[in-house]
């Protein structure tokens, strides 16, 4: 309540006002640690914060870390259970399956695949929409957000059409989510009609 570290409000019951200059090193890195902890939303573990606090110019080593969280009480959160990324049960429009499977190509820009993972960051989780050229299995286009939207996936195939130049006849494969048979993505497509299939 009076942002005073239990490290230090111990320190001072023992020595009264004056103490010495370990402890008062222990006592700074103690609330160094503290608010890495509370900037990470409660959910770093010792080896994150490490890395947090040599951004700072501070270098203890994961064991310090760890036992000024246990002497602060300072217990990481567990990470929530995610949710699936895709809703196929949806009643928009369905494209026909052109790749029926055969995810082989025999030269760039023939056949692109489509699909949306999440992933744990220091801001939470995010959703990640990528683009992928089956020839060489590289990623072409990519959006991330903290949102899993039509506007999603448009990004990533409009980043995917620029980078590639535009090209013309390409089958673009997805798992045929509400994202992928949106009235956004169809739209794009049908902007891009001589260039994609789906």
């Amino acid at each position: 309540m009076l942002n005073v570290s239990r490290s230090g409000y111990y320190a001072w019951r023992k020595h009264g006002q004056t103490v010495n200059p370990r402890e008062q090193r222990q006592i700074e890195r103690d609330e160094a640690i503290k608010q890495a902890f509370i900037d990470s939303k409660e959910r770093s573990g010792a080896r994150r914060i490490q890395v947090d606090l040599a951004e700072l110019d501070m270098t203890p080593d994961i064991k310090t870390i760890r036992n000024s969280m246990v002497r602060q009480g300072l217990v990481p959160k567990a990470a929530r259970k995610f949710k699936v990324t895709t809703d196929s049960k949806h009643n928009q429009p369905v494209a026909p399956n052109l790749l029926e499977h055969d995810f082989t190509a025999s030269a760039p820009n023939q056949k692109w695949v489509g699909d949306i993972t999440y992933l744990f960051t220091s801001e939470g989780w995010l959703y990640l929409a990528v683009i992928i050229d089956l020839y060489s299995r590289s990623v072409v286009g990519w959006s991330m957000s903290n949102r899993m939207t039509a506007t999603l996936v448009c990004d990533a195939l409009k980043m995917a059409l620029f980078r590639r130049g535009f090209p013309e006849g390409i089958i673009v494969h997805s798992d045929r989510g509400s994202q992928y048979c949106s009235n956004d993505y169809r739209y794009l497509i049908k902007k891009n009609i001589d260039l994609l299939r789906v």
